[in-house]
């Protein structure tokens, strides 16, 4: 069913972080009151959705509490330590939570780790209230959330379609107002592909701008916000960005690069199998950003499609966390990259870093001359729910199983900065998702040039059904 997206009255469940504040503050609600509602809503939506695995009650109304007991008694104070106190999150089931299990959607886990990992710590300590941790496929391995630990999650615009993945419970849920916003993972798309496919913004900063150690490191995967404007995954990005000694690579991220151009210069690029539909909606943005005074060049995805490279280093880490026993209670796609990861050389693995190396040189060239490159971040609309992808990629030992996504992986590669914002919808009322990536660093920039053209565009992004609910 088509849907519009003119601008809409009504309000989420889950409203921005800065109407959040402003609703504390005016006391047209309590922090207890709204976590209630969150809470309530999730009980009554999440049977259709299956975005969480697991649900925070009493914690998250017991940091409620402590939340209106500072704002009583500091007001507006209380929140300058404190910039995202009372916002509910949730939190991605790869990511390990103190208070929660952390199963990673398989059935191989189901840890209650001593502590946080930093950057849900880092949530915590700024005020923000986790809710509960959202689907994953099993360790996050392919590009939709399907596990043999939960049902598929479903899309908030079309119950029959993917929500993505592998961060698509954290995607449905913030789409469906279920949070504010959510911590997610991306290996290859994992934030970004969910985000595209449910009309969210997700964001990958520079790899390990977010401390994260992933249970097998391939030093692809990032950690990264999901919310529903770009002003949120910002304040986001305030508190949770920096090193921590846990993640090594944290310690020696990159440094912001602080250049700024007035007038952007952007490489647009098309990828293989780019649906008609798709199409349409992004390049609708083509006038808007020439508008807003930026050169705009199409050109020629300037490098060869390093899939097999991604595979056989994907493979080879998943075989080497997973025995051989363990391999039985796999889900099925996944024993199947382990089986080939099992079967590659020493060699083979090199020269699948060497084609990483090539990549990164490749596309720091191109950043030289672009500030940067935009494209639709997903090529074709939402599959079936129950599907790992596109009918001709759905077939385990194929080993297709991320190469529907073209536009994403790259960037995990290479280690820059990459936002999908959500730019319209299809004919069909599916959202579609713009692409925005900067050389390694420039996070702040990826961030304004999106948050100013998601200003310029207007959209009101709601998911069919979408109700209000009072606080």
């Amino acid at each position: 069913m088509p849907v519009s997206i003119a601008a809409r009255n009504r309000q989420p469940i889950c409203r921005s972080i800065q109407e959040t504040k402003q609703a504390f503050l005016r006391g047209h609600s309590t922090v207890v009151e709204h976590v209630r509602t969150v809470l309530a809503a999730i009980r009554e939506t999440d049977a259709e959705l299956n975005a969480f695995v697991a649900v925070a009650d009493d914690r998250a109304l017991r940091a409620a509490q402590a939340a209106d007991r500072l704002i009583a008694g500091l007001g507006d104070a209380a929140f300058r330590d404190r910039p995202l106190l009372g916002v509910t999150v949730s939190v991605k089931d790869l990511i390990q939570t103190q208070d929660l299990p952390t199963r990673r959607g398989s059935l191989l886990s189901n840890r209650r780790p001593a502590v946080d990992a930093p950057a849900v710590a880092r949530l915590r300590a700024a005020g923000a209230i986790v809710v509960g941790k959202t689907a994953t496929s099993e360790y996050g391995w392919s590009a939709s959330t399907v596990s043999r630990v939960a049902p598929p999650t479903r899309n908030p615009w079309a119950r029959n379609k993917s929500a993505g993945g592998s961060s698509g419970g954290s995607a449905a849920a913030v789409s469906a107002g279920l949070c504010t916003a959510s911590l997610g993972t991306d290996g290859a798309g994992s934030i970004r592909i969910p985000a595209a496919f449910c009309g969210v913004v997700g964001f990958k900063p520079s790899f390990a701008r977010i401390p994260y150690v992933p249970p097998c490191s391939e030093r692809l995967a990032h950690a990264g916000p999901l919310a529903r404007s770009v002003a949120d995954v910002a304040a986001l990005m305030s508190v949770l960005g920096g090193p921590d000694p846990g993640d090594p690579d944290s310690v020696t991220a990159a440094p912001a690069v602080t250049r700024e151009p007035v007038s952007l210069r952007i490489g647009w690029m098309e990828f293989p199998r780019t649906s008609d539909e798709i199409r349409r909606v992004t390049e609708a943005v083509l006038p808007v950003l020439a508008a807003q005074g930026h050169r705009v060049d199409r050109i020629d995805v300037p490098f060869a499609d390093p899939y097999p490279a991604l595979v056989d280093i994907l493979a080879a880490t998943e075989a080497s966390g997973t025995t051989p026993e363990d391999e039985q209670r796999c889900d099925e796609g996944r024993a199947a990259i382990v089986r080939y990861g099992r079967s590659l050389s020493g060699a083979a693995v090199m020269r699948a870093e060497d084609t990483r190396l090539a990549l990164r040189t490749q596309l720091g060239a191109v950043m030289d001359r672009y500030d940067l490159l935009a494209m639709a971040t997903v090529p074709v609309e939402p599959f079936d729910a129950d599907a790992i992808g596109p009918a001709w990629a759905a077939n385990p030992d194929d080993l297709l199983w991320l190469a529907w996504s073209p536009a994403t992986y790259p960037f995990n590669i290479t280690g820059q900065p990459a936002l999908s914002l959500p730019v319209g919808v299809t004919s069909g009322g599916l959202p579609a998702g713009l692409q925005l990536v900067g050389r390694v660093g420039a996070d702040e920039l990826v961030l304004r040039a999106a948050a100013r053209l998601e200003a310029d565009l207007g959209l009101a992004m709601d998911p069919p059904g979408h109700e209000t609910k009072g606080e």
